[in-house]
């Protein structure tokens, strides 16, 4: 367990590197429960991680289940060390930029759009943290980032990837990561001192 801004929160020791390292020697030999396994641990965050980023639910069910089948299918060439954390997260997000792209579309993410919190998500320890009046204000705030910021905020404050594993998902180098989660957190900072305590009452 570790401390994150917003309250303690479980990163990838939920699934130690030992257990990681065993299922994916099982997932290469096509072990149904190794994937069972993979699942039960992952799929909610996938979810909720994808609902976030497209503000919708439809769109996060359908980007989660093509995840799904990416792994399935690269199951027997997987790396022996792969992470699974880094990896599903960056078929993930990369599914939904070309869901952007094939709909040759650029999203504009206001503040009106609340469905980035998905009511009937199973909480995670990061929403479970926030109070009834402070999370309006998170949500509106984060709802108007742009999307490169708001993944780099989802992925490292709430999925727990550690900074060079969220650069790598996000197809970046370290550095350029950085810099980017830096001004992410600034401008989450700046609109959320902006916002006035009376637009959540």
């Amino acid at each position: 367990m570790t401390l994150s801004r917003f309250g303690p929160r479980c990163v990838m020791s939920e699934m130690d590197r030992a257990v990681e390292l065993s299922l994916l020697h099982r997932l290469r030999d096509a072990d149904t429960g190794a994937f069972d396994q993979i699942y039960d641990t992952f799929n909610a965050r996938l979810y909720s991680f994808l609902a976030r980023l497209s503000g919708r639910r439809d769109i996060a069910e359908d980007l989660v289940e093509e995840t799904w089948l990416r792994l399935v299918s690269a199951s027997a060439t997987l790396a022996p060390d792969t992470r699974l954390a880094p990896w599903l997260f960056t078929v993930a997000r990369n599914l939904y930029v070309s869901y952007c792209r094939s709909r040759g579309r650029e999203q504009s993410y206001t503040s009106d759009v609340l469905l980035l919190w998905p009511d009937r998500l199973s909480p995670s320890p990061f929403d479970s943290a926030l109070s009834n009046e402070s999370e309006g204000r998170l949500k509106a705030a984060l709802a108007d980032l742009p999307v490169k910021y708001r993944e780099a905020l989802l992925l490292v404050g709430v999925e727990g990837l550690r900074p060079a594993e969220a650069a790598a998902a996000c197809g970046i180098s370290s550095e350029a990561f950085r810099q980017r989660l830096s001004r992410a957190r600034a401008q989450l900072s700046e609109k959320w001192h902006r916002e006035p305590k009376e637009a959540t009452l």
